[in-house]
């Protein structure tokens, strides 16, 4: 089975970048749908960025002109770059991967890295 970890959290200002990195091991990403989520204190795990097998991207609103996901399968890992972070982006971040569709939906993703903290001062 797929085994991701999540690198690249801080603390940065506000209007600031951030690159998070999820690396795979066991197996190559290539067959999986991809996708970020993220989780601020006290609130549900949300939907923030996903890619299809095909690189077909799709992004939360929240999240839309200012985050890019990405996947190298060559690496197999997945990127996400933050830019113009906000506070309200504060939160744990989380890769996943799916063997099925790509898709915004939390319970259809098999499987979960540890989490990446981002931190984003006003």
């Amino acid at each position: 089975q797929a085994q991701l970890v999540e690198s690249g959290g801080g603390l940065v200002q506000a209007g600031g970048s951030l690159r998070l990195s999820c690396a795979a091991s066991g197996r190559t990403i290539s067959g999986y749908a991809m996708a970020w989520f993220r989780q601020a204190p006290g609130q549900e795990r949300e939907f923030v960025a996903a890619i299809s097998r095909s690189s077909t991207k799709y992004d939360a609103d929240s999240v839309k002109g200012r985050f890019t996901i990405s996947r190298d399968n060559a690496k197999n890992a997945v990127y996400l770059q933050m830019n113009n972070l906000k506070p309200e982006d504060t939160a744990v971040y989380y890769c996943a991967a799916t063997l099925g569709i790509v898709t915004s939906i939390i319970k259809n993703y098999d499987y979960w890295g540890q989490g990446t903290q981002v931190t984003v001062s006003s």
